[in-house]
């Protein structure tokens, strides 16, 4: 198999493949080529990839002589129009989202994985990028609040006074939410989680945080431990509580999301000028339409003296450790596709390989991305 590694594009730092995991692959006696400084913005440089035994080459040799062309980000347009039918591209495209390249996907001709339709069982998790990307973002998430806030996050007690704790809200207690409770708690502040998943509760008390309550929620097992859509009676108490405790908080972390959905509303814009001056908010889900009414993608805004801050990349801000765990996923999924003597072998049987793949041979194999695609 001949795997062609591609720099990534635009503002993205991270690299699919750092060169210890590319040394991981060519001892599977697969071919790898690496674009010209791919790696230099997660500071690795092409010497260090030679050493692991890639080639160095262009993005035009890629193209040309790559079975499989991996990157994180989806394609650029102009580069997709120039991949040939039956190549295999994998990245992280959101397919439940990005429904129009998944229709060009198909009508290439091009066999598509997104590694973030990884199916969420216990032996896919060394493969979870997911899950890996939100423990970056979990925690770069505090930091930054915390760089930002013109308060302390514990508790001082000084001959000046004391100083008490910062007061800070989680919204959603996924990877990204219980890693941004660890992190607030280590730094001493005090920690109110929200979730509609009850089954969470345990993990946020386990951590440290404060579990905000509000009967009433609609759970669905076959979601895959993800949240889904509630009611209009349930929106209503829902809102009625995190307003309630919003407007207690030095900082709020926004991380709740809904897999192929718009983000759920859940800071309006009324709420948000009742909060304290100089409270920050940060949105892990702004590419999504953010859970706060005010949230501009990948902008920080002040509106009433309260910071906004819209990031869906805090990993791009983490390049090395992030690429690092990325890495180490990619790696473990392509396992499941290099057979003998360092063949491809796309083994449709494996659930994995099966649950993971968008497009192939001009059809959609997902079931829930095509029924989205059909309707769109």
């Amino acid at each position: 198999m001949i795997l062609g590694l591609l720099k990534e594009q635009g503002t993205e730092t991270r690299v699919a493949l750092l060169p210890e995991t590319v040394k991981n692959l060519t001892d599977l006696k697969a071919e790898v080529l690496v674009e010209k400084s791919a790696g230099e913005m997660a500071y690795a440089p092409d010497s260090a990839y030679e050493e692991a035994g890639a080639q160095i080459v262009s993005r035009s040799t890629i193209l040309e002589k790559a079975e499989v062309i991996l990157q994180i980000q989806p394609p650029e347009k102009d580069f997709l129009e120039k991949i040939n039918s039956g190549k295999v591209w994998i990245s992280a495209f959101n397919p439940l989202w990005e429904t129009e390249l998944v229709k060009q996907f198909k009508s290439k001709g091009i066999t598509s994985f997104s590694l973030d339709s990884v199916p969420r069982t216990t032996r896919a998790q060394s493969m979870d990028i997911l899950s890996s990307m939100a423990t970056v973002a979990g925690y770069k998430a505090v930091l930054e609040a915390g760089l930002r806030l013109p308060v302390f996050f514990p508790m001082f007690m000084t001959a000046a006074g004391t100083i008490r704790p910062a007061n800070i809200l989680i919204l959603g207690a996924g990877v990204a939410g219980l890693q941004a409770i660890a992190t607030a708690r280590r730094l001493g502040a005090q920690v109110y989680v929200f979730d509609v998943r009850s089954a969470v509760k345990e993990e946020v008390q386990s951590l440290g945080g404060k579990f905000v309550e509000v009967e009433g929620a609609i759970e669905d097992k076959e979601a895959g431990g993800y949240a889904v859509e509630q009611t209009e009676e349930y929106k209503a108490k829902q809102q009625e509580a995190i307003n309630n405790q919003a407007l207690k908080s030095d900082v709020i972390i926004c991380t709740a999301q809904i897999p192929g959905k718009k983000a759920p509303l859940l800071i309006s814009k009324e709420t948000v000028e009742k909060m304290k001056p100089g409270s920050v908010i940060i949105d892990l889900a702004a590419s999504s339409g953010g859970n706060c009414e005010l949230t501009e993608n990948d902008k920080v805004i002040t509106h009433n003296k309260i910071t906004i801050i819209g990031q869906s990349n805090y990993p791009a801000l983490t390049p090395l450790d992030a690429s690092r765990m990325f890495g180490k996923n990619v790696f473990n999924f392509l396992k499941l596709i290099i057979g003998e003597e360092g063949k491809l072998n796309l083994n449709f049987e494996d659930e994995i390989v099966k649950g993971t793949c968008i497009t192939h041979q001009g059809d959609i194999l997902n079931e829930r991305v095509k029924s989205l695609t059909e309707n769109k």
